[in-house]
């Protein structure tokens, strides 16, 4: 049973996400400070356009008006200096263009590396539990999509800000000093513009969350179909899936379609506040022209009329920041999400593997009934102890609490007589080798799933030697390149059974002092298992095994076996002792063997659809 997930935190404010999103800028300040500066230089260039428009009609109308002081020209006719003073104010904003847009996009791009990194290293250190109440289409979705939208917030946002903001500054600016009566009016419409903006925020904010979350769906469904792909051809489940993906699709799609409408009803209202505005101004100065020349009239009006553009994408980035800040709200959850408890400090450099449990239970948070009540066994160095019983009696739990996948509570698990919990985890996994009857392997070589993590560097020697010793060699040598073969994801292009050995050559190369079989020979044929069964018998030399078996046949040769029910042990012994006392374990010796009589031995490839003899690789 799966821990239960614990009650979800409290919100944040807006401005502590967005706070906390910057800080992620800090790598890339240098970069920021020369976007901003090219931000700078672009926005100054909008009032000059209402200065050039203004000398150009006052030399069309003013008598006498045909030579000017021009800004950055000096004293010349206004043929000449209006055109040189366009193409330097166009060449001005484009350098600053550039400048903000191109350092810019290093600066998002480098966020983007960041956070992807920084959630997918949180992924490798949470605790299994986080694992079991999330499903993985909604992380991968956040890896991917939640990210860029975040992105969106920290750098495409920042720069319609800065660019657009200084824009309505500079151009304020020049409003106030041309006629500072006229502009009080633009100021007297600024609050009404805040609260729609702050109403449609609550908005944007709201449905950004359900976007996310129904984008994390559509991801799941779609992972899902693809990993399980055989099972849906086998059952038929192409229509069941394509309808499950066509209802996350139009969830999603719906969500969208309500942020577009509210997106698309709160522009036109800003635009109509703004506009109204303006014609309140062009009734103004129609009306209270005074003595101003017409270039001034039509220089204030020009800028005026760009006003309205700037104050446009100023709202629209709201969208865009309320949903990066969804997206970070989901992302520094995760991150703040405690790693996996490691306050051990013991460092072996090799133990012996003598494993001892005392008086273990265990209840997976939330759940009322406990998993493992009152556990004790010693396996000694060398010495071979075997969990059997029923499906749900505790034996993968156990198996799952000795590597601190899950953390106990009550009672021991000693490894060389210290605690597991003293151990750091990455020394204590250094001694344990893990198989089971869910391999996973990865789209690379033979070789290197075989020495994977700590084992990459080992020579390919001790590879192929760990091969031979799991019965893997044989298949091996038949693929096209050998030990160089890519396998596809999860070894999809090997049988059952070959993928079993490549695990089996993966734990016995890690030559761990404990070992630990979860169902490990459960997908392989009989021959196979003899195979298997004959390598263990080395491997297990000089080291504690711990063994999950389905197949009583499989550990008939253990020093002691488990009988485990409902999460307790209620029965322990040898093969030989247990079955004449017909007790639980004769009864599912007897059960197990009557129905191997009735069935004939099915090869493990023939179950994938081929055979080991015959790999899905072919030359």
């Amino acid at each position: 049973m799966p821990p239960a997930a614990p009650p979800p935190p409290p919100p944040l404010s807006s401005l502590k996400i967005y706070l906390r999103l910057l800080r992620y800028l800090r790598p890339f300040v240098g970069l920021f400070v020369i976007s901003l500066l090219g931000y700078v230089v672009f926005a100054s260039t909008q009032p000059m356009m209402a200065v050039i428009l203004k000398y150009f009609v006052d030399g069309l109308t003013v008598p006498g008006a045909s030579r000017y002081e021009l800004p950055l020209v000096g004293h010349v006719d206004l043929m000449y200096g209006v055109p040189i003073l366009l193409i330097m104010s166009v060449a001005w904003q484009g350098l600053g263009s550039f400048l903000g847009n191109y350092y810019l996009s290093r600066v998002s791009l480098g966020l983007i590396h960041d956070l992807r990194r920084a959630l997918f290293d949180s992924l490798l250190r949470l605790p299994n539990r986080y694992f079991d109440q999330n499903n993985s289409g909604h992380l991968i979705s956040r890896i991917t999509y939640n990210v860029t939208m975040v992105t969106g917030a920290a750098t495409d946002a920042i720069k319609v800000l800065i660019r657009e903001g200084l824009s309505v500054i500079f151009l304020f600016g020049y409003l106030l000093w041309a006629n500072w009566r006229l502009t009080l009016v633009i100021v007297g419409v600024l609050p009404i513009i805040a609260l729609m903006v702050n109403h449609a925020s609550r908005r944007f904010r709201k449905q950004a969350k359900k976007i996310q979350a129904a984008m994390g769906d559509v991801t799941h469904v779609a992972s899902e179909t693809i990993h399980n792909y055989r099972v849906v051809r086998s059952f038929g489940g192409e229509d069941y899936e394509s309808a499950r993906f066509k209802k996350a699709s139009e969830e999603n799609t719906a969500k969208q379609l309500r942020m577009a409408k509210t997106s698309s009803t709160f522009t036109p209202a800003l635009q109509l506040v703004t506009f109204s505005s303006m014609s309140v101004i062009l009734f103004l100065v129609l009306f209270l022209r005074g003595d101003a020349s017409i270039g001034d009239l039509v220089a204030y009006i020009t800028a005026a009329a760009m006003l309205p553009k700037p104050i446009r994408q100023l709202s629209e980035i709201n969208e865009t920041i309320q949903r990066g800040l969804a997206g970070a709200e989901s992302i520094f959850a995760q991150l703040d999400e405690p790693p996996e408890s490691n306050h051990g400090t013991a460092e072996r450099q090799q133990v012996t593997g003598r494993l001892e449990v005392r008086h273990l239970s265990f209840t997976y948070p939330g759940a009322e009934q406990p998993v493992l009540q009152d556990i004790h066994f010693t396996a000694e160095p060398g010495q071979m102890v075997a969990l059997v019983g029923r499906s749900g009696s505790g034996k993968s739990t156990l198996a799952n609490l000795i590597p601190r996948f899950y953390q106990h509570k009550e009672g021991q698990i000693l490894l060389d007589g210290i605690d597991v919990e003293d151990y750091t985890l990455r020394n204590l996994r250094r001694h344990i080798a893990l198989v089971t009857q869910q391999v996973s392997l990865f789209n690379d070589t033979v070789a290197n799933n075989i020495a994977y993590g700590d084992l990459a560097n080992l020579p390919r020697e001790q590879i192929e030697e760990a091969a031979r010793a799991a019965f893997a060699a044989e298949f091996i040598e038949r693929l096209p390149q050998g030990y160089d073969t890519l396998i596809g994801e999860n070894g999809v292009l090997l049988s059952g059974g070959q993928r079993q050995r490549l695990a089996i050559a993966r734990a016995i190369l890690k030559n761990a002092p404990l070992l630990i079989l979860d169902e490990a020979t459960s997908a392989l044929d009989t021959e196979s298992e003899r195979h298997i069964q004959a390598a263990l018998e080395s491997a297990t030399t000089n080291r504690t095994t711990l063994v999950i078996a389905h197949r009583l046949s499989t550990i008939e040769k253990a020093d002691l076996i488990l009988v485990m029910d409902q999460g307790r042990i209620v029965e322990r012994g040898a093969h030989a002792e247990l079955l004449p006392q017909n007790g639980p374990y004769a009864r599912l010796h007897a059960m197990q063997f009557s129905e191997a009589g009735d069935e004939a031995p099915q090869n493990d490839g023939e179950a994938d659809g081929q055979t080991d003899e015959q790999t899905a690789i072919s030359p």
